[in-house]
């Protein structure tokens, strides 16, 4: 587990010190599920399977069919076994890459790391409509959004916020994020980042009498 109870309590102390000076709101998404790639599962183990023919012939090895008869003394039919094995072997080999690809990290380890960013952002921007952050009343939702398995964090920040301030400032707000959880204390990058989203929110968007609580405060643990 990547927080502790008190570490849940800080973030949501931090969150709501945040956005008691502004208008703004601030929530943060941890992922721990591990991400599945079926597609880089599909294609090395249809390249491994493609691959078997070609390693027969290099290799020499004359595979036979379970199903040949004993006294089949036909050329035909011995190719045709011969045929069958190979299938056989390659139908093996698919199914037990795939299982192994899907099932194990080697999918993620074979998966380029754009690929895996461009997963992860998807995954933030789906959350972000989903919590609601870009129906706030002054579209002034931040999402906070890291990866846990991944080793990836990503702020997003809705329409009105993203016309003030300048990618710099988020950059600078994943550092201080990712410079925690290198340190092995993740609560403490949180909080820090949550302390620099909710200062530049307090700048633009300063608190409003009239101001409601639209997105819950605690740290949201998928």
């Amino acid at each position: 587990m990547l927080f502790t109870d008190s570490d849940r309590a800080r973030i949501a102390d931090a969150i709501a010190t945040a956005e008691a000076r502004t208008a703004g709101e601030i929530v943060v998404i941890v992922a721990s599920e591990r991400q599945r790639y079926p597609t880089t599962a599909l294609s090395v183990a249809a390249l491994l399977a493609l691959a078997v023919p070609i390693v027969v012939l290099l290799s020499g090895w004359t595979p036979t069919s379970p199903l040949a008869d004993w006294d089949e003394a036909s050329t035909a039919a011995a190719i045709g076994h011969a045929l069958e094995a190979v299938v056989l072997l390659q139908a093996l080999v698919f199914v037990a890459s795939l299982a192994a690809l899907y099932f194990t990290g080697l999918g993620r380890l074979l998966t380029p790391g754009g690929l895996r960013r461009d997963r992860v952002h998807r995954a933030a921007l789906t959350q972000f409509k989903a919590r609601g952050l870009e129906r706030t009343g002054g579209r002034t939702g931040v999402l906070i959004y890291i990866d846990e398995p991944e080793h990836l964090a990503e702020v997003i920040a809705d329409t009105a916020i993203y016309a003030k301030v300048t990618p710099d400032h988020w950059g600078a707000t994943i550092t201080a994020l990712i410079d925690g959880m290198k340190a092995g204390r993740p609560a403490d990058g949180v909080v820090a980042a949550i302390a620099l989203a909710g200062g530049v929110l307090a700048t633009h968007f300063p608190y409003l009498t009239d101001d409601v609580n639209e997105l819950p405060d605690h740290l949201i643990e998928l």
